[in-house]
This record gives C-alpha cells, sequence and structure tokens, in this order.
C-alpha cells in the first residue's frame, strides 16, 4: 500500500476561520459573511476536483464490487466444510461464538477508541489487571447512555444486567430477523427494507446509506452515493450473523455478507464482511482459530488490499507476541489510515486471535488492549474463538451477568433473550443448509465501478 497523502492543514485553517469570523464579529468588522461563503466555495471546489479524479483502473480491475467477480478472483478454498447442518456440533459452538462477541463487545465498548495508556490508567485505578482479564469495575461518566440505552455503567462487571446495548450486537440481531423475515436468499434491497424498518439510527458508512435510502436513492446505490466512509469497519462489524447462519459452509456466509455489505460499502468495506464471515463459518468446523482465519481469506480477491494485509499480518503474527507489539507494528505498517478503517482493524483482530489462540480471556483482553476500534475488533475476535471451543471454555465470569437477557435499541425490538436468539439461529441456520443451490447470482449486474 503507497503512503498516505501527508495532512493538511485544512482542518485547522478551517477553525480559524471560524474563530477569526467571532473575533472580528465581536470587534464590529463587517464583510464576513462574504469572506466565509467565498471559502465555502473554494472548499467545495477542492472537493468536486478530489471526488472527479479517477482511480486506478487495474486497481478496480483487481478489487471489483460485483459478488461474481469478487467470487472469480477468489484463490483455491473449501467453500464448504460441512456437507450438512450439523445440530450436536452446531448447539455448543453457536452459543460460545454468541456469548463471545457479546463479551468481547462488553469488554471493548466503555474503551472505545481511548488512548492504550488512558485504558492501562483506568486499570491501575480499578485495581485490575492490563491487559483486562475481566470486565472494568468503574467507568469514567457512569450515567451517560450509549446508543440512547445503556448507561455506561451497565458494561461494569458489578453493574451489568444483561447484555448492554451496542451497534456490534444490535447489527447481529438485525441479521437474524433479515433471515427470519426474507429467507436465506434476500437481497440487498431487503437489507435496506429491514433497515428502514428496524434501525432508528447508524454512524459513518451506515448513517449514509440509511438517509440515502430515506431519500428514495435505491438500495444497490445507497452505499456508492456521497459515502467517504465506505471502506471502513462499518460492514465488517456485520459479519457475525452470516457465518452463525451458514456454519462450516464459508462460502454461503460470505456470499450473503456481500449483500449485507453492498447496501453501505465498497471494496475493502465489503471484504471485510465477507473475510469474516467466512472466518466465523470456518471456526464452526476447525478446532484451530488460525486456520479459520486462513479459510476466510479464500473468500475475497486474492490481491485485494485487505487479503494482503491479512497475509502480512499472520506472517508477522509469531513476532507479535503482546498487544504493545501488535499496536506498534499495525501503526508504522499503515501511518495516515484512519482508525476505523476496515483494514487495521483486521490485522489487531487476527493478532488477537494469534497471541490468545483459543485462551478466550487472552485473546479478548489483548485485542481491547490494542485500542482502534477495540469493541468491535473484540467482539470479532471474541466470535471466532468463542466458535472454535465452545461455551465450555469461555470462563463464567464472562458470561454471569448477562442474565439471558440481550438490551438492544432496535425499533420495536428492545429485548431479546439469549436462549431465544440461539434457538432461533439454529432454525436459520438449518434453513440455509437446506437449501444447497446456493446463493450467487444477485451480484453478477453490478460492475466494479459502482
Amino acid at each position: 500500500m503507497k503512503p498516505y497523502p501527508e495532512k493538511t492543514a485544512c482542518r485547522a485553517l478551517t477553525e480559524q476561520l471560524e474563530l477569526y469570523a467571532q473575533l472580528q464579529h465581536e470587534y464590529g468588522a463587517s464583510g464576513i459573511r462574504p469572506v466565509l461563503r467565498r471559502a465555502e466555495r473554494d472548499l467545495k471546489a477542492a472537493l468536486a476536483r478530489l471526488r472527479a479524479l479517477p482511480p486506478d483502473a487495474g486497481l478496480a480491475a483487481r478489487e471489483p464490487n460485483g459478488l461474481a467477480a469478487i467470487q472469480a478472483l477468489r484463490p483455491r478454498g473449501p467453500r464448504r466444510l460441512w456437507p450438512a447442518f450439523d445440530a450436536a456440533a452446531y448447539r455448543d459452538r453457536i452459543e460460545g461464538a454468541w456469548l463471545g462477541r457479546m463479551a468481547g463487545c462488553t469488554l471493548g465498548a466503555p474503551v472505545e477508541f481511548w488512548d492504550v495508556e488512558a485504558m492501562a490508567n483506568l486499570a491501575r485505578e480499578n485495581g485490575t489487571a492490563f491487559p483486562p482479564d475481566d470486565y472494568w469495575t468503574r467507568v469514567p461518566d457512569p450515567f451517560r447512555k450509549r446508543y440512547e440505552t445503556s448507561p455506561r455503567a451497565a458494561y461494569t462487571r458489578d453493574k451489568m444486567n444483561g447484555v448492554p446495548a451496542d451497534d456490534d450486537i444490535a447489527y447481529t440481531l438485525l441479521g437474524l430477523l433479515i433471515v427470519e423475515e426474507y429467507g436465506p436468499r434476500f437481497t440487498v434491497e431487503d437489507v435496506g427494507k429491514a433497515w428502514l424498518r428496524y434501525l432508528p439510527f447508524a454512524c459513518t458508512a451506515e448513517r449514509v446509506a440509511l438517509d440515502n435510502l430515506k431519500a428514495g436513492v435505491p438500495a444497490r446505490k445507497a452505499g456508492a452515493k456521497d459515502n467517504p466512509y465506505c471502506e471502513w469497519i462499518g460492514a465488517d462489524i456485520r459479519a457475525d450473523p452470516w457465518g452463525y447462519l451458514a456454519p462450516g459452509w464459508p462460502e454461503r456466509a460470505a456470499a450473503m455478507a456481500w449483500q449485507d455489505a453492498y447496501l453501505s460499502h465498497r471494496r475493502q468495506g465489503v471484504y471485510g464482511e465477507m473475510y469474516f464471515a467466512a472466518a466465523i463459518a470456518a471456526a464452526f468446523a476447525v478446532d484451530d482459530t488460525v486456520e479459520a482465519l486462513r479459510i476466510g481469506l479464500t473468500e475475497i480477491p486474492r490481491d485485494c488490499a485487505l487479503a494482503k494485509a491479512v497475509r502480512w499480518a499472520l506472517g508477522q503474527a509469531p513476532r507479535i507476541r503482546t498487544w504493545r507489539q501488535a499496536r506498534a507494528t499495525a501503526e508504522k505498517k499503515f501511518a495516515g489510515m484512519h482508525r476505523v478503517h476496515t483494514i487495521i482493524n483486521a490485522c489487531l483482530t487476527v493478532w488477537g486471535i494469534t497471541i490468545g489462540k483459543t485462551d478466550f480471556s487472552r485473546v479478548i483482553g489483548e485485542t481491547v488492549a490494542m485500542g482502534l476500534d477495540n469493541d468491535c475488533t473484540a467482539a470479532t475476535a471474541g466470535s471466532i474463538v468463542g466458535a472454535v471451543v465452545g461455551k465450555k471454555d469461555i470462563p463464567p465470569r464472562w458470561t454471569r451477568n448477562f442474565n439471558n437477557t440481550i438490551h438492544s435499541y432496535l425499533t420495536g425490538k428492545r429485548r431479546f433473550t439469549i436462549s431465544g436468539t440461539l434457538t432461533r439461529f439454529a432454525r436459520q441456520a438449518k434453513r440455509v443448509h437446506d437449501e444447497t443451490a446456493g446463493q450467487g447470482g444477485e451480484g453478477e449486474e453490478v460492475t466494479s465501478g459502482q
């Protein structure tokens, strides 16, 4: 990956414009508004020129957006590991994966995007270990609600009563609702309908897509219009339901992930969801977390930037022993990349897993300690290791206060039971496997330039 352009002074200049406009207003100066309007016109013109720059055609050919084109560029892979749905094998692994995701998310949520030293200092204040080996005992601003639902204190060890609300959990539940309502052959359009029905709000790429849907933009174009976030992590946090619903069938999990991801993302954003969906599906059928990560690579284009980065991360893994090494290595490799980008967070997820292997507590603790979008990365890492080891190898402290309850901000779906969702996932996973014809074709008409 080429180095990113050096940071410009645009943000600082914009702030200075606003501050001096206020100061000059206070001093009674005239002519302020024409100056600001001209600056705004110049910025809009610069933005238009940036957006009009043609992408590299060769790179675009190696990184298509359509499902059929993506599948044509995959390396060889197992495609399907379970010839049929194995209810007995699924039972313990789905519980491990789902509980693992919720535990990793809940551990990371109060310190999402925190500086690593700030997390270490919080652990010192709590008198607890760092990397964390249990939930935080106290967090700042305990009464402020996340996602307009759960107070921050609800993510702590002693105040937790059910799984607190988070988008990493809400999108997994939404994936289940999509398959229940539209069937395993759901389309991008069906995903859009479900978002309009159940999502009261969203962030970054999802917010853009949701706003576009509300404005009447067709679902297949909603992710491409006015969306500079289309390669960020928002799609890959939605990967888990497809792995849960196509256990042992990476190809099908990735194909369902495409239908979901294409609503809001492009290129690396889409590949991130397909990759982790395939890895999670594989985790139901293997006993090695790293093998699941490698299998996931067989469902995305072999030469896309994400595949190259994950292969690099796996190659570096023997030398990455701690969260500190992981963060430093990622920052050096991806200097200038946004902290919410799919690629840098995917590499941290990989290292959390390679450091901890099948030690659930170490996997999610190290991943959270790496920082960046660490509720997302720890949730995904927890899902993968949980699917491999099953519920039996997740220490009870991580799930003791879940109390068979999941809090949600989805419209009309504010509370779920864990037992109920497990039963529903199992029912729909069997339904997916019973449809042996596969899914493909829905993305064939989408060109790589969209």
